[in-house]
């Protein structure tokens, strides 16, 4: 019998007209992204950051470990959500060192992209989750670069170690069909070379977080500039990143699933200080929804998103190749839409935390949901989800995307809630305290 899992209380046939009483507001942790972006171009500035909005999360925690077994100074404050981390301007306190970073794929990206341009001897290895997911782009090209690369398993997968020996060449070329991560990796490093670099790139996954990269850098003092068609990027020799006081937005893939809830129980909600300006390409799912029918008001505090009368929206046909993080969150609301939803341009899903396509269609077809799958595209058609133990496949955005289902279907449980550690750890209990408070707010009415 399995113990550890996460029964959804299913509460949408509770809230009806519960909008008399105004909308619900949630706060989410720190971007995953920016934080790890901000701890990496921290050890590469030139003296003390303060990195505040800090995202505490298995991920984060690895990448933060990483950089102090490198050597490098840190202070640690998890209650005020506040790292300082001193950096040697593109310098390595340590010339040898074991790294292990978890299921982390930025820190397992970003690091050995670092380390591997950088002149020492660096053993790097993962969990076993990350130990699946590809690394061959990344080695290839550093490769191209001079670093001598040792599997100690299979070829382009951890764990290898990197031989460092600066800069070889002065361009390389980098495919991110599996992960745009491999070109956020080399553009962040790259300002350490000697002269001019040139970054050459196959493929176009995930642009909306190669912006991100780029906005971060200029932010921290380098610029990296793209070709019109988005396949060069030149660093120019000489610049250097500066230390900051930084401030982390909330996390636009945290907020995604409270303004999902949001739509699957017709209830009003606001996340804090999420806004449009976001450098976060999840942001880019409220227009989804708002295709779907929901109306978005910018607010001082934050966004809110008001939804269709009772919980009916639209089904929608999207690409959502600038937000895949959230396919499964769309997935999740499909069945409850009126039509079918087809969702595009997520053939790369397939290597992340798990194979996310064939995922979301096993667990709607066991909830009774008929989907069609092609490569690169997923259909599911409205229907009534049966009860059903959700396999989260160590995947934390499946165990937060299909809680939202069991909202509104009755017998959804979520197995390994634990998972959510990975990005968002308290997220069980922010949903049983909007759960709670909305309960309330039927029983005052």
């Amino acid at each position: 019998m399995k113990v550890n899992t996460y029964k959804v209380s299913t509460i949408y046939t509770r809230l009806s007209c519960l909008k008399e009483h105004g909308p619900l507001t949630v706060t989410v942790p720190g971007s995953k992204s920016l934080t790890n972006r901000a701890l990496l171009l921290a050890t590469l500035a030139r003296g003390t950051s303060i990195l505040r909005g800090v995202l505490f999360s298995d991920d984060s925690r690895h990448f933060l470990k990483c950089v102090q077994d490198l050597g490098f100074e840190t202070e640690v404050n998890e209650e005020e959500r506040k790292v300082t981390v001193t950096g040697l301007g593109g310098a390595l306190p340590k010339k040898e060192a074991w790294q292990y970073v978890g299921s982390a794929g930025t820190a397992a990206r970003f690091l050995t992209a670092y380390l591997g341009i950088s002149e020492g001897t660096f053993h790097m290895d993962a969990s076993e989750q990350m130990r699946k997911r590809p690394m061959a782009p990344l080695l290839t090209s550093l490769q191209e670069l001079g670093c001598e690369v040792v599997y100690e398993g299979a070829e382009g997968y951890f764990p290898f170690t990197l031989k460092g020996n600066g800069f070889r060449k002065q361009a390389i070329t980098v495919d991110i069909e599996h992960s745009s991560q491999f070109l956020s990796a080399l553009l962040i490093a790259a300002c350490l070379s000697p002269k001019d670099f040139v970054i050459h790139v196959k493929g176009s996954h995930g642009m909306s977080y190669i912006e991100i990269t780029r906005r971060m850098m200029e932010q921290f003092g380098v610029k990296a500039f793209a070709s019109f068609d988005g396949l060069n990027y030149t660093i120019p020799a000489g610049q250097k990143y500066g230390a900051r006081d930084y401030q982390i937005e909330p996390d636009a893939s945290a907020a995604a699933y409270f303004y999902g809830m949001s739509m699957i129980l017709g209830v009003p909600v606001k996340v804090a200080h999420i806004t449009f300006d976001s450098m976060q390409g999840d942001v880019a799912f409220l227009r989804i929804l708002e295709k779907m029918g929901a109306v978005l008001t910018e607010e001082p505090d934050g966004i809110l998103l008001t939804p269709p009368a009772a919980g009916k929206y639209h089904g929608v046909d999207v690409d959502m190749s600038s937000c895949s993080d959230q396919a499964i969150t769309l997935a999740a609301l499909a069945p409850f839409a009126d039509a079918p939803t087809t969702i595009r341009g997520i053939g790369h899903i397939r290597y992340q935390e798990c194979n996310r396509m064939n995922a979301i269609v096993t667990e709607l077809n066991k909830m009774g949901i008929c989907c069609e799958e092609t490569e690169t595209t997923i259909t599911i058609h409205p229907g009534k989800p049966k009860p059903s133990l959700v396999d989260t496949y160590d995947d934390h955005r499946m165990a937060m995307g299909f809680s939202l289902i069991g909202l509104r279907a009755d017998g959804i449980e979520i197995d390994n809630p634990g998972c959510c550690r990975k990005t968002f750890e308290n997220y069980f209990e922010c949903l049983d305290e909007c759960v709670k408070e909305l309960l309330n707010s039927t029983d005052t009415k």
